[in-house]
């Protein structure tokens, strides 16, 4: 009798050959058109609060350090997985151990060379320190390195999501072992300084200001085709704005601009707008509730009256020009596993008046209830600093009384917010392709952990809903899967830990003299080694 686990070994193989012959013509005529060496000057969305994407996540952290460090494989745009770091692999079929075959000519920056051991405790520190680590790896049994280029990754139950944790350096760099296991991972050295595993290696960094890499020529798939890329911080809009237009800075992700700005550099004939890339991140922008605070904000009908006093077809269409559509739930409207049958919480003042005083809190002699203070990211103003001005009137109409409170920058409003320092916060939030990864971790109550950013930072607490995203997590069937979701959905659609907004505009302003620019499902979340000037 034939092995089916071997035949359906053979089939994967088979397909996965087919569409690498199909593909390799097309790579081929855009590797002819490229030129060797070059640099590169990308805009930075924000400062950059550490290097290490195995402990810091955001978009500030992710560009360059999938530039500095290898992932084990690579998705493209149809979310099928290349091979990157790991030449091979097997998934058992019940879902709960992966085989990867490593690349036996891969080394770090420093001429170690990669092997099972660095991958062990790459994943063991993603499971232990990144933002969405204890989501992703819930279930981890054990990763075991049968030889120096085997690792074989085991689960307890089923981990439907795992060829995608591990298909960018954002959500698993590949670390060095010899460099980040002794002390503190957090306090390491090497954060703002690393030696990777990717691409490029680091070159210089002036905190605040630009960060340097360069073309690391024993990379495992060949040298990059860039000499140089150069990441700029610039907080100041109109000068990014600027550099754009002249061609200063020739390549940016999340730009930090006004949506007027994104459409006025679409109509630069140097330059190209493209929405491709933001599949995979997903991204939402709400307001987040700090429910580990006393005050009138941990009392739900508090919450339910603010969410019916923001008018979101206001926010999309007048303040955001249709670059966004309102959302009423954790999950983007792309996702499989979408609800679109949500409370949308329309704008009702009437009804956000009366749960108010329901909740306890009836309006003052001078009109108001109770104070309350307002964070907001400080990037991409349209979506964030904006918004917030437009919240502190709207919520004046129902007595609810708005001090804005913004910060000077990046990890200045992180270290806020993640120390639960807040009362409500406007933020940037991305899905990361599946539930188990990027919405999990922001609701899972043993995720409510004080100093990391974008992990539960309301402080979010329902057994109700641990019990239903612990078994969604382990669920390979998809229909029950989505019946799960859909149910987790109405729950915190109800309890409102945040009030969801709009969806994120994902944007990628770069030069048109650029080529193989990454437009897979992580766009700029993935390697830039095949990207480089036109002939």
């Amino acid at each position: 009798m034939s092995n089916p686990r071997r035949l359906i070994k053979l089939a994967l193989a088979g397909l996965f050959s087919m569409s690498a012959v199909l593909a390799s013509g097309a790579h081929a005529e855009q590797t002819a058109n490229v030129k060797k060496g070059g640099t590169l000057t990308v805009l930075s969305n924000s400062a950059i609060n550490s290097l290490n994407p195995a402990i810091q996540s955001g978009a500030a952290t992710a560009v360059p350090g999938s530039q500095l460090f290898a992932s084990l494989v690579i998705a493209d745009d149809k979310w099928q997985f290349q091979p990157y770091l790991a030449d091979s692999w097997e998934a058992s079929e019940d879902g709960k151990t992966y085989t990867f075959h490593l690349n036996k000519d891969a080394i770090f920056h420093d001429d170690k060379p990669i092997t099972s051991e660095d991958v062990a405790f790459s994943v063991k520190t993603v499971a232990e320190n990144h933002p969405f680590g204890k989501a992703m790896y819930a279930n981890l049994e054990s990763v075991e390195t049968p030889d120096a280029h085997t690792v074989v990754v085991k689960f307890a139950k089923p981990n439907p999501a795992f060829l995608l944790e591990v298909s960018t350096p954002a959500l698993l760099p590949i670390l060095p072992k010899h460099i980040y296991a002794e002390g503190s991972i957090r306090t390491n050295p090497y954060n703002n300084k690393p030696i990777g595993s990717g691409p490029f290696k680091f070159a210089d960094y002036k905190a605040g200001e630009y960060l340097t890499l360069e073309r690391f020529d024993k990379f495992f798939k060949g040298p990059a085709n860039l000499d140089k890329i150069t990441v700029v911080i610039i907080a100041d809009r109109n000068a990014a704005t600027l550099a754009l237009q002249r061609g200063n800075i020739q390549y940016a992700a999340y730009p930090p601009l006004r949506l007027a700005d994104i459409d006025r550099l679409g109509k630069n004939p140097n330059l190209i707008v493209s929405q491709k890339g933001y599949e995979g991140a997903g991204a939402l922008v709400w307001m987040e509730y700090n429910l580990v605070k006393e005050g009138p904000l941990q009392n739900v009908k508090v919450r339910q009256a603010i969410s019916y006093a923001i008018d979101r077809k206001f926010v999309t269409e007048k303040l955001q020009s249709n670059h966004t559509k309102p959302i009423f739930g954790p999950l983007h409207p792309s996702s499989p596993f979408y609800d679109k049958d949500l409370n949308e919480y329309g704008l009702d003042l009437d009804k956000a008046n009366k749960l108010l005083d329901e909740a306890g809190y009836p309006k003052k002699d001078d009109g108001t209830r109770f104070d309350i203070t307002l964070d907001y990211i400080p990037t991409g103003p349209d979506t964030s600093k904006t918004v917030a001005e437009y919240l502190r009137p709207q919520l004046a109409k129902i007595g609810v009384k708005v001090e804005l409170r913004p910060s000077p920058d990046f990890p200045t409003w992180a270290r806020r917010i993640s120390n639960f320092d807040y009362d409500m916060n406007i933020d940037v939030v991305f899905n990361w392709g599946d539930p188990i990864i990027g919405v999990e971790r922001s609701y899972m109550s043993t995720n409510i952990r004080k100093g990391v950013i974008w992990a539960n930072m309301s402080g979010y607490d329902n057994p109700k809903v641990d019990e239903i995203l612990t078994q969604a997590a382990v669920e390979n069937n998809p229909e029950k899967r989505k019946a799960l979701y859909q149910e987790f959905q109405k729950i915190v659609n109800e309890e409102l830990p945040v009030a969801w907004l709009t969806t994120y505009p994902g944007n990628t302003v770069y030069s048109k003299k650029l080529v193989n620019v990454p437009e897979g499902i992580w766009g700029a979340f993935a390697p830039f080694n095949e990207m480089g000037w036109a002939k």
